[in-house]
């Protein structure tokens, strides 16, 4: 039999029975569009936080203090922050000291701290209190780029507001430039003008920027009143400390200022004597080659879950194609009495899955497409087609067909013709 004639034969076969192949392939479907929805959204998610993140921070290096692996129960130094940010794992060491000396290192454009006023938790506009994270920092964190209206703020300026969009947002009606608001900093209630709106600010590792409710004022002199302190070692004096703080470099000259960042923290800093976990210098392709694991890890874990729906697809086609050789067992013996071999019989069945399986792959993988695509518009990122899980997923159903057609084609293979030919 030539290999055509055994496709037409097995084509004919499952096209004679339409409805019980098509509710065969519906595991095979799920199993196969799962992957790809997972793998479309997660590759998609991946690209839009990964390229936003190279195009804002190419040029930026990450200073944390303290040790990642940090127990959150610790209370040794105070309540732990809130966790999802990057305060939840550092402690605070970096000193003005230390950010005055980092001004001065070749390749460093601007030095941006970044702390939270934990004492101020929320903004009170017009009888409406809101939830807000409010950060110190500098003028530095601000671009013209993420400006939507209104200024960035100077350094020891008082009394001055910048807020994301989203913060303003929060509030009925939304904030505006000019428009007042007020925080409790300390025991005292403090009114501070809202002097610009932004997308987002620069500093730290901010991969949803104006996803946050976040408001900004001068890091001097909010957070040099009502920050966090050390006893800096080189000066002999309490001085406000940070967490975290970001420089940006030359962009190019990242390399050589993050080695330099390094050797100062390691050698002369007041927050490598501080610290006892010392300090983690990152650049931006660092962090970037860190997230892209990750969020690959992830993305394989969560399409792996499609893995357990195709395995029930390929009990379907096992158990379809041990049905289709009991009722075709009279056809095996009139095909092996004209000469038909063993390998011919075994190749038809053989092929009646692999066909199965492959249509599957056919539906499952524009469906899961545009799911993927929905899920994506859903969530306002770019749609990235994931081609490499794509071909994956073809080769995922074709194997699903031939594991699962193995055995019924064998014992196609071994039925008797005298035995077949009197079979009713």
């Amino acid at each position: 039999m030539k290999a055509r004639d055994g496709v037409r034969i097995a084509l004919r076969s499952l096209t004679g029975h339409r409805l019980r192949s098509a509710l065969t392939i519906v595991g095979i479907v799920i199993g196969i569009g799962t992957v790809i929805i997972f793998a479309s959204f997660g590759t998609s998610v991946q690209t839009d936080v990964v390229g936003e993140f190279e195009d804002t921070a190419a040029s930026e290096i990450l200073v944390v203090t303290g040790d990642v692996g940090l127990d959150p129960n610790d209370d040794s130094f105070g309540p732990p922050p809130e966790p999802g940010n990057l305060d939840s794992f550092a402690l605070p060491g970096v000193t003005t000291h230390d950010l005055e000396q980092l001004r001065d290192i070749d390749g460093v454009q601007s030095v941006i701290p970044r702390a939270e006023l934990d004492t101020a938790t929320t903004l009170e506009y017009d009888g409406q209190r809101q939830p807000q994270t409010v950060i110190a920092t500098s003028p530095s964190a601000f671009t013209e780029d993420n400006i939507v209206s209104g200024r960035s703020f100077e350094q020891g300026e008082s009394g001055v507001m910048v807020i994301t969009e989203r913060a303003a947002a929060a509030f009925e009606g939304n904030l505006s430039v000019g428009e007042t608001v007020t925080i409790e900093p300390g025991d005292e209630p403090e009114t501070l003008e809202i002097v610009g709106i932004v997308t987002q600010a620069r500093g730290g590792l901010n991969l949803v920027g104006g996803l946050n409710n976040e408001a900004y004022v001068p890091s001097d002199p909010y957070y040099q009143e009502y920050g966090e302190t050390v006893r800096s070692p080189s000066q002999g004096v309490d001085q406000a400390a940070y967490r975290q703080a970001t420089l940006v470099a030359e962009p190019d000259q990242v390399t050589d200022t993050s080695s330099a960042v390094e050797t100062y923290f390691e050698q002369e800093s007041d927050a490598g004597q501080v610290i006892e976990g010392g300090v983690t210098v990152q650049s931006a392709a660092e962090i970037v080659d860190g997230i892209e694991e990750v969020l690959g890890d992830i993305i394989r874990l969560v399409s792996g879950i499609g893995l357990l729906a195709l395995l029930v697809g390929a009990f379907g086609i096992a158990n379809i194609m041990l049905v289709s050789v009991t009722e075709r067992t009279k056809e095996i013996g009139i095909m092996k009495a004209n000469g038909a071999r063993n390998r011919a019989v075994m190749g038809l069945f053989l092929s009646e899955a692999v066909m199965l399986g492959l249509a599957g792959a056919m539906v499952g993988i524009p469906a899961g497409l545009a799911v993927g695509y929905g899920a994506s518009a859903y969530a306002e990122v770019g749609f990235t087609v994931p081609y490499g899980w794509i071909l994956v997923a073809t080769l995922m159903g074709i194997a699903t067909g031939v594991v699962s057609g193995l055995y019924p084609a064998w014992r196609a293979a071994r039925v008797d013709p005298i035995d077949a030919l009197r079979y009713e």
